[in-house]
């Protein structure tokens, strides 16, 4: 799985939050000693020109060593039977849905491993699409998918208590189209999230409720990483859910709006984070000049690219993500020309006022990333941009 790099803050998060609350893995193997229970449930991010993305989950495996193979002893399997077909698109604003719990010797668990059903004769679209405005296709998934999709892991069940498990698939990053032939390949990309708590985990806000549309993204994001995002439902209100213990930058993108930064918004074990109410929404300035389309192509076109902006003073946000074509290596983003915004964090505002960094105006880096080897492209949208292509070795 690609963007091993951008998940790996991600995963550090979840690491020294295990650490400092006492609930994480070493990394290493080893039972403790007694019976836990491991419990497991997914939830995704917003895809991006899809009505449905569906799966159908055979079982889940997870081990104590982040090395075992697919058929080495110390497997513990959570076996769904029937088989789950889930469309990942109903799981978006903080919706968690429970796979199952699992009993395991108590210790570090550190591989867990999702696996797929394959299409088939018999159930020709147990994986499948439903782009925006066209009928339901077969979502081809690679051999290696159905002896399981490898995620990282860090947690540890502890001898008569119950661990849950999260897994954050983001189908926006995962579905790619191959040329225009009509398939649609799924290149999962999943993050395993221990949760400490059921009280907290979790940032709630709202945006303008004109802004309720397909294409408006939110996320959080550490370092110009998104860690979690989703999209507002239909009264402005986004929830992201779950989200490790930290500080981030609230980013919101969303069609003829600049980009929208809130700095400094904390998580805890405690609480939701709200960052206004219904009554205060968050409500991103106009872009007058609009969206600069940027293409190029990537080699090879397994490769990932994302745009980077950032502010004058910080923070460095990402603000596009590219859909890269699994034959052509063809990518194409669109980045606002208008000044970035950016305010920051208060409990309970009565108000809140986005100050223009025009001085980041238009300005972004391109950063492209292929087995772990980065790239990155400066470009000035505030002119047209010719095409802007990555090769790796």
């Amino acid at each position: 799985m690609k963007l091993r790099r951008w998940k790996a803050l991600v995963g550090g998060i979840v690491t020294s939050l295990l650490v400092a609350c006492g609930g994480g893995g070493s990394g290493g193997g080893g039972g403790i000693g007694g019976t836990g229970t491991m419990r497991i449930g997914l939830t995704d991010a917003p895809s991006c020109g899809y009505d449905e993305v569906n799966i159908s989950i055979v079982k889940v495996r997870v081990h104590q060593s982040a090395d075992a193979g697919d058929n080495d002893a110390g497997w513990s399997e959570l076996v769904l039977n029937p088989v789950r077909r889930v469309d990942l698109l109903t799981l978006q604003n903080g919706v968690i849905e429970s796979l199952g719990e699992l009993p395991l010797t108590a210790g570090s668990y550190t591989q867990m491993r999702l696996v797929l059903a394959e299409n088939d004769h018999a159930s020709p679209l147990a994986n499948s699409v439903v782009p925006t405005g066209e009928d339901e296709t077969a979502l081809d998934t690679p051999s290696g998918q159905q002896s399981g999709v490898k995620i990282n892991l860090d947690a540890t069940v502890s001898a008569d208590q119950v661990m849950d498990v999260v897994l954050d698939f983001d189908a926006c990053k995962s579905v790619v189209k191959a040329g225009n032939s009509g398939h649609y390949k799924l290149k999962p990309v999943i993050q395993a999230i221990p949760l400490l708590t059921t009280a907290g985990q979790g940032v709630v806000g709202y945006v303008d409720p004109a802004l309720s549309m397909a294409d408006t993204r939110v996320s959080v994001q550490v370092d110009g990483m998104a860690v979690k995002t989703t999209a507002p439902d239909g009264n402005g209100k986004f929830v992201l859910y779950p989200v490790p213990v930290g500080t981030y930058d609230l980013v919101i993108t969303a069609e003829g709006r600049a980009t929208a930064v809130m700095t400094g918004v904390p998580t805890d074990t405690v609480d939701y984070t709200y960052v206004n109410s219904a009554m205060v929404p968050i409500v991103p300035g106009p872009a007058p000049l609009g969206l600069r389309p940027v293409v190029g192509t990537l080699a090879p076109a397994t490769a990932a690219v994302r745009a980077l902006q950032s502010f004058t003073a910080g923070p460095t946000v990402e603000v596009s993500f590219g859909l890269v074509d699994s034959l052509t290596g063809a990518y194409t983003l669109a980045l606002p020309i208008d000044a970035p915004l950016k305010t920051a964090y208060v409990p309970s505002p009565t108000s809140i006022t986005f100050t223009a960094d025009a001085a980041a105006a238009g300005l972004y880096t391109l950063e492209a990333e292929s087995d772990g080897v980065v790239k990155t492209q400066p470009i000035d949208t505030r002119v047209a941009v010719p095409p802007v292509n990555f090769s790796f070795p």
